[in-house]
């Protein structure tokens, strides 16, 4: 997904990377296939449904070629469509040469013809959904960008290097097909060191079992407050997306601003791992952290932030120490979290029983989910950024792809234990168990009312993983003080979001029934959220004290952060056996 071009960070495809990728199929084990051909079956059968479609097509491809005869002979006919908001379309030639500016009316044409022979069309909700990402892509692929001889910014690149970056782009393809699967490298990952310029915030290692180690890191500040944060990431993708780059740390923030901060970084799954649950993340994550973290600090209340699934993970753990009778959560921040699954956007084209049964036989095999089988196909969510964009600028312009922190980050990928996943996806995505009351771990049915904690929830506008509608939802079945925030980034850059002089979001309670009617009303704030985070996070820290110790008698320090699990590594003596 490309960010909105209010990001004021400047990332652009960052917004199509998140830990959700990890949790979808494969493109085929999709069936988009099938779903496509379910579509022509239908528009055979009513031939009258895709005739206006047709016919607008054929009306804009006339006009097409009118506009761009008439701009032969010296006019300025506009054309069918105006001047789209496409950074693939935005070397001037578009516009100015003739030739071009008719290819590039006559592909918006085709593209909204493919559109609308989905839409008026009469099958079936999913296999329109799934028809429309599949007859996207071919939109995506079929654009003119995408070849050399329609692709005008690579023909001049060409001339002007005297064909020296159409050999280089050349050599670029020869080595992607045979040594990244036939696809673009989207990143160069041979300046990022893990502990040196990524995952970087000073810390040690003060906890580990067969599932996750356990950061605390060093104090920056002479006082800090006296309730500590614990962090609860997703699996999906490594923790460190949320301690990026050094003053792109989401982490490093939080300590900056007198915070002890403890980190959850989860072991990589292997077939080892094959039968490990959503409780296993439970006990053996968040709740036990929480044990670890009371001990460490002497506090009998700890901060929760969580991001995406570790979101989820969090409010069901809320949910379940509740009904425990352990009040030693004080406060939640939910990060681009779906807690209602009930409109999961794109994602719900790979949530339908077909597609899960045929995943649920793969990962029987091999014990996970494939990470690289997982990235590629969450590539192909916003294919124009994840891949294209990378066709024209490495393949056709002959560039080098970029050294960028978040994308490094995406291609460190993991696996997803098989047990876990397939319970996960129809659980939640697919029967919105935990909005319903429904979901039950470790024996306890769970209820969000439980949830009576104080919340940071944060969606992101340009959010195509956690549609902030969906957000919305989520943060509507907690009954404490919710304060609901939508930053103008994507679900990444809503993340690494640090103070900007574009910075902007949006605040309010969500009191309001409709996501709508809350944005409409909602205050306009000329910052980052992380700067409005923090006087929130500072009430709900308690009182200034000294910091505490790293580790203690019982949790001795294992190491320095980032630790282990962090760089595929496990230690000798930790299996599934130990905790």
């Amino acid at each position: 997904m490309a960010e909105s071009s209010s990001d004021p960070t400047g990332v652009d495809a960052a917004a199509a990377v998140g830990p959700e990728a990890a949790l979808f199929a494969g493109v085929d084990d999709a069936l988009f296939g099938q779903a496509l051909g379910k579509l022509g079956l239908n528009l055979a059968r009513h031939p009258t449904a895709a005739v206006g479609a047709w016919l607008d097509f054929t009306g804009s491809v006339l006009g097409a070629v009118g506009a761009s005869g008439q701009r032969w002979l010296g006019g300025n006919a506009p054309g069918p469509f105006g001047s789209p908001e496409d950074k693939r379309f935005v070397d001037p030639t578009w516009e100015d040469n003739p030739a071009y500016f008719g290819l590039r009316q006559t592909y918006l044409a085709w593209t909204r013809l493919l559109s609308d022979l989905v839409e008026t069309s009469t099958v079936d909700e999913m296999t329109r959904r799934k028809a429309r990402f599949a007859l996207g892509l071919v939109a995506d692929a079929s654009a003119p960008t995408n070849f050399l001889a329609t692709n005008p910014a690579a023909l001049k690149r060409a001339f002007e290097t005297g064909g020296a970056s159409v050999v280089r782009g050349a050599r670029t393809f020869i080595d992607d097909v045979r040594h990244n699967g036939g696809r673009p490298r989207q990143v160069d990952t041979s300046s990022f060191e893990l502990g040196r310029n990524l995952a970087a915030t000073p810390g040690k290692v003060v906890f580990r079992n067969h599932l996750m180690e356990l950061i605390q890191y060093d104090a920056q500040t002479d006082q800090v407050h006296e309730v500590p944060i614990l962090v609860s990431p997703p699996w999906i993708n490594k923790y460190y997306i949320m301690d990026l780059a050094p003053g792109r740390s989401l982490l490093e923030w939080a300590v900056q601003h007198g915070h002890t901060v403890f980190a959850i970084s989860y072991r990589n799954p292997d077939a080892s791992m094959r039968d490990t649950q959503l409780d296993d993340y439970l006990v053996h994550g968040p709740r036990i952290a929480l044990d670890v973290v009371e001990n460490i600090t002497k506090s009998s209340k700890i901060n929760l932030m969580a991001l995406c699934l570790g979101g989820a993970l969090a409010a069901m753990l809320a949910a379940y120490q509740a009904g425990e009778g352990d009040d030693r959560i004080a406060s939640i921040t939910l990060l681009n979290t779906m807690l209602d699954y009930s409109e999961p956007g794109e994602l719900g084209a790979f949530t339908d029983e077909a597609t899960l049964s045929k995943l649920e036989q793969k990962m029987q095999q091999s014990g996970y989910l494939d990470a690289k089988e997982m990235a590629g196909t969450f590539d192909l969510l916003r294919a124009n950024d994840l891949i294209f964009n990378y066709v024209a600028s490495n393949w056709l312009m002959g560039d080098q792809p970029p050294a960028f922190d978040i994308l490094a980050w995406n291609n460190d990928s993991t696996r997803m234990p098989a047990a876990m996943h397939a319970f996960y996806l129809r659980s939640c995505y697919q029967n919105n168990e935990l909005a319903d009351g429904d979901l039950e771990l470790l024996g306890r049915r769970l209820s969000l009312g439980d949830v009576k904690q104080d919340v940071f929830y944060v969606g992101a506008e340009a959010d195509h993983i956690v549609p902030w509608r969906a957000a919305f939802r989520g943060a509507r079945q907690l009954p404490g003080d919710v304060t609901f925030v939508l930053t103008s980034s994507g679900h990444i850059a809503g993340v690494v979001n640090p103070p900007h002089p574009k910075s902007r979001h949006w605040t309010g309670s969500a009191d309001e029934v409709d996501a709508d009617r809350w944005r409409e009303h909602a205050e306009e704030q000329q910052q980052s959220w992380w700067e409005t985070w923090v006087p929130w996070a500072a009430v709900r820290g308690g009182r200034l004290r000294k910091p505490p110790r790293t580790g203690s008698r019982r949790h001795r320090v294992l190491g320095d952060a980032p630790g282990y699990y962090v760089r595929n590594e496990v230690p000798s003596g930790v299996d599934n056996a130990t905790g």
